[in-house]
């Protein structure tokens, strides 16, 4: 891993917007944020002064959620502590392709796109994945599982720092758990990231044991342990 990958990833949030998701980005002096309904991360620099805070602020509005994800800046004490949530960060650990599970019977993985958005919504809201909005899937490819024409199983590409691409809103219908889904879609997801020259990584709850020995068996190997925190900015 080069010193270029290092700073990719410490700020995936911040390279992304700055980079592949600069469409998709609001603004303001040197802090960021993602455009409304397509995702609630917000950036600024680790050694972030008040003229960022302030900046920060203004992009969202008084009494905002601002979610900082991983990034370790400390913002002023007026703005409100919502939620601390220990985590890590994994990355591809250099395999030529990652192993997917067999197919299930009846069930097939298929792209998802803007007509989907309803169903990915819903299966969001009884999986919960994490955060997931309305424009979220233009951050990315989707891929899902169908079984008898309805979607039981979703992941798809969230941030796109420089050489890397996040795996996220993997997700299963709890009907549907353990028939390998999350397995085919991640290992699917891993081959388009690698058939493009790029990496794959993801963040993962450490208390989520499950998910993170599925992904060691995929492949990936654990970086770094993060904190992901939200806050609310003055009113």
């Amino acid at each position: 891993m080069t010193s270029r990958d290092a700073v990719a990833l410490d700020d995936p949030v911040g390279e992304s917007l700055r980079g592949h998701h600069a469409r998709l980005a609001r603004r303001l002096g040197r802090a960021a944020t993602y455009l409304p309904d397509v995702a609630t991360f917000s950036a600024v620099s680790a050694e972030a002064d008040a003229e960022d805070w302030t900046d920060l602020a203004r992009l969202l509005g008084p009494g905002a959620f601002a979610d900082m994800f991983s990034c370790p800046a400390v913002p002023p004490s007026d703005w409100e502590p919502l939620f601390v949530l220990e985590g890590r960060q994994m990355v591809w650990a250099g395999r030529d392709r990652p192993d997917g599970a067999p197919a299930t019977t009846g069930a097939e993985v298929v792209e998802l796109g803007a007509d989907d958005v309803p169903e990915m919504l819903a299966l969001v809201a009884r999986a919960q994945p994490g955060p997931f909005w309305k424009r979220t899937r233009e951050l990315g490819a989707y891929l899902g599982v169908r079984s008898g024409g309805r979607l039981v199983a979703m992941a798809g590409e969230r941030l796109r720092p420089p050489g890397w691409t996040e795996i996220s809103a993997v997700c299963t219908a709890p009907e549907a758990r353990g028939q390998g889904h999350a397995t085919r879609l991640v290992a699917a997801l891993a081959a388009r990231v690698l058939a493009r020259d790029e990496r794959p990584f993801l963040h993962v709850a450490e208390a989520n044991t499950g998910a993170i020995a599925l992904y060691e068996r995929l492949g990936f190997d654990s970086r770094k342990r993060v904190s992901f925190r939200g806050y609310r900015t003055p009113v």
